[in-house]
């Protein structure tokens, strides 16, 4: 059976990874944990404009947070190990593990992150390309 989608438009050249994408991102989507905002900075100053992911990642210090991208794809993860030496009464928050990962568009960067009061900041950009016009000569054939 042929799977049919409004990618698959013949006018849509070199569109066939986006599809990949969204089924990835899709999937990705299902885990709540750590909520998040995405939050869109405008450019001003020459600098271009910023997308800011905030992660709530409470209860996690700089060294249990790695933020890589690989290709198109920001990855956030986060460690944390039970504390051995603690005798607890009750016990009501648990060392967690997390993965997040986002995709980005092609030519988006990540500038930047910060951990501050149990929020992790991640700053992302996508540089402005020079518009360009390029005329195509057509040669004719006798």
């Amino acid at each position: 059976m042929v799977r049919v989608t409004a990618l698959s438009s013949p006018f849509l050249l070199g569109f066939d990874g986006i599809e990949r994408a969204l089924d990835k991102a899709s999937k990705s989507a299902a885990d709540g944990y750590p909520p998040y905002n995405i939050e869109r900075i405008p450019a001003k100053d020459g600098a271009p404009e910023t997308l800011r992911i905030t992660l709530a990642v409470a209860g996690f210090s700089q060294d249990q947070i790695e933020v890589t991208q690989e290709e198109n794809q920001l990855a956030i993860r986060g460690r944390q190990q039970d504390d051995k030496t603690r005798d607890y009464v009750h016990r009501g928050i648990a060392a967690r593990q997390f993965q997040r990962s986002f995709l980005l568009a092609e030519g988006m960067q990540v500038r930047g992150a910060e951990l501050a009061n149990g929020l992790l900041s991640v700053d992302v950009v996508r540089p402005q390309p020079e518009r360009t016009v390029r005329k195509i000569n057509v040669a004719a054939r006798d």
